[in-house]
């Protein structure tokens, strides 16, 4: 049972996520819900440590076993539901925390798309250039300007648009 939960038109949802990188390109997936990419992963079920959860979403959604390098990011998101969330109502306070792993290289491009994404429509993944990111659209935000230049140290992450939007 996934850790999430909604109540009184607020939503929490706890989560481990993937940054996969191969010849100087990041793995996105998006579905055919959505006009945006974002990172391969998804909710921790409940007594699921980060670590595994990031290796069982990993493995579901490419088909793929990849070993985790290291914790990179912790990311607080604090935002309101809107048409970039289609499973949550619009309006709808959100809240999600989630630990971001990079993974070790495995040499190849590889991978094999085998899950849903948003709203359980078919999801793809695509091998975006680094290089290229900031002419696509894509969630987390910060990946924009923390994905070139990956840092060397665990970083937290707080997009702290509230409810503002």
């Amino acid at each position: 049972m996934e850790i999430r939960f909604a109540q009184d038109g607020r939503f929490f949802t706890y989560g481990a996520k993937a940054i996969i990188i191969e010849d100087s390109c990041l793995l996105m997936a998006t579905s055919t819900a959505v006009d945006f990419y974002y990172p391969v992963g998804g909710g921790a079920n409940h007594f699921e440590t980060a670590e595994e959860t990031v290796r069982r979403e990993v493995f579901e959604e490419t088909g793929a076993e990849y070993e985790i390098d290291r914790l990179l990011f912790v990311y607080e998101n604090l935002f309101c539901g809107d048409e970039d969330t289609p499973s949550l109502a619009t309006g709808t306070q959100c809240h999600e925390i989630a630990f971001y792993f990079l993974m070790k290289p495995r040499g190849s491009k590889d991978v094999n798309c085998i899950s849903r994404g948003y709203d359980g429509a078919p999801e793809s993944l695509h091998w975006l250039p680094i290089k290229n990111l900031k002419d696509y659209k894509m969630y987390p935000k910060f990946f924009y300007e923390k994905i070139e230049n990956l840092p060397q140290t665990l970083t937290f992450v707080s997009d702290d648009r509230r409810w503002r939007e």
